[in-house]
Formats: C-alpha cells, structure tokens, sequence
C-alpha cells in the first residue's frame, strides 16, 4: 500500500482505529508527543499568560511578523 493510499484511507477509520495507528507511530518515533509534557503546559501557561498581562498587537502586525519569520 502506497503512503498516498494510507493517507487516502485515515477519514474512513474510525477513533480507535486512528488512535491505534498515532500510537504505534508514536512507538516507532519518539518524537511523537502523544500526550502533554510539562514544558508544553508551561509554554502554553506562558503565553496565556503574555496575552492577558500584555497590550497584544493588531492583527495585521501579528501576521507581517510572522511573515517576516517564515520568509512568506
């Protein structure tokens, strides 16, 4: 079976089938976070916390920055 045929055929497995499929993925590649670790909560605290206790930036700025970072 070609990659292009697996991926064609994931939308029609259903979640147990897709979980079992991301965890022996994640068996074969370690570098598959299947779960939260704690720098990920921490990053994702951080940040919630930057947004409340900050001004933000408009939108527009937001996406030339990142645009500037991805070179699009």
């Amino acid at each position: 079976m070609s990659m292009t045929e697996i991926l064609d055929e994931l939308p029609r497995l259903n979640d147990g089938e897709r979980r079992a499929i991301l965890q022996r993925l994640a068996e074969i590649d370690p570098g598959i976070a299947l779960d939260e670790t704690p720098e990920m909560l921490a990053a994702i605290d951080a940040g919630i916390h930057s947004v409340e206790s900050g001004p933000g930036i408009p939108l527009a700025e937001a996406r030339q920055r990142i645009a500037g970072w991805t070179g699009r």
